[in-house]
């Protein structure tokens, strides 16, 4: 028997979003392109590139799958709710599962982003979306997102700086537009590594997370492997990977998919930094959500060890 795939690459050059034929007049100047899904053997993971022209639209539907969503370029508009939001890049936001919503673009620039699906949504059998038939109230625009407004609970704003541990060090201003700091938006960093949390379970999410990723010159991921999927997008500078004994290099636009039990690691040996967004799903256990080797190869070690010593 086969074995099925643990990891999967695709370089930015191999990345070509196109019309999805099969929408028909649902749809007007989308481009898509599904990176990761159950045609690479992903089965909890969907993840693609879109992008939407200039006055284009995606008319009101569901999903059966839980959906979220990161803003690369433009100001794409998503209705939820009946409200409706004007996005700007680094903006990201939870679609909860059979959360009618639509997408369009008032604007006269094309808007791109990434958007995730927990689990990947099926090749075949029934539907995982569903159109309703709703039109787009076009009319009633508001704003760009206010981050603040309660309203908008499942939507985050990664704002400049907040990468940047020195730019903690100080509370931010009363009025300051994005979400009250608390230990649930804070800033994870450790061994030349920032993490920032941006879909998880604060805004409601249960079958993935998405997070912001930054490895400072030297910074490294020691080989290891989960019981979950992880998928990343390169978006700044270059990292070196290794996945079940194979090591590549990844640059902006990239993107690596590591399946339950691949052993991975990365290593910036750059001189500047790396960042990229990365999406676990399911969602990671409590505990041991990490398997290190070293932690097992030393274990390893010390069992040869007091076995050789015990047959003397």
């Amino acid at each position: 028997m086969d074995q099925a795939p643990t990891y999967y690459v695709q370089r930015a050059d191999e990345t070509d979003p196109a019309v999805p034929e099969a929408l028909g007049d649902q749809v007007r100047g989308l481009r898509r392109a599904s990176l990761v899904g159950r045609h690479v053997g992903a089965l909890h993971t969907g993840f693609a590139l879109a992008e939407l022209d200039a006055d284009g639209r995606v008319d009101t539907h569901l999903h059966s799958t839980e959906q979220s969503f990161y803003v690369l370029q433009g100001n794409p508009s998503v209705v939820v709710d009946g409200r409706t939001h004007r996005l700007a890049p680094d903006e990201c936001g939870l679609l909860p599962v059979g959360v009618p919503h639509a997408w369009w673009n008032s604007t006269d620039q094309p808007a791109r982003w990434l958007e995730v699906n927990a689990p990947a949504p099926r090749v075949s059998g029934p539907p995982d979306t569903f159109w309703t038939g709703e039109p787009i109230p076009v009319e009633a625009e508001d704003g760009l997102l206010d981050i603040r407004d309660p309203r908008t609970r499942t939507f985050f704003r990664l704002g400049p700086g907040q990468m940047e541990l020195d730019n903690l060090k100080i509370g931010a201003p009363l009025d300051a537009p994005m979400v009250s700091a608390s230990m649930a938006t804070a800033l994870l960093a450790y061994s030349g590594i920032a993490v920032k949390m941006l879909v998880d379970t604060r805004l409601g999410a249960v079958l993935h997370t998405m997070f912001m990723v930054e490895y400072q010159p030297g910074g490294v991921a020691q080989p290891h492997d989960h019981p979950l999927e992880e998928t990343y997008y390169i978006l700044e500078g270059e990292i070196e990977a290794m996945a079940d004994g194979e090591t590549f290099v990844l640059g902006p636009g990239d993107v690596f998919w590591t399946g339950v039990g691949c052993i991975h690691a990365f290593y910036n040996r750059g001189e500047g930094r790396v960042r990229w967004l990365e999406t676990q799903s399911p969602q990671p256990p409590a505990n041991h959500s990490y398997r290190f080797n070293r932690d097992w190869d030393y274990l390893a070690q010390q069992l040869e060890t007091s076995q050789i010593a015990g047959s003397r």
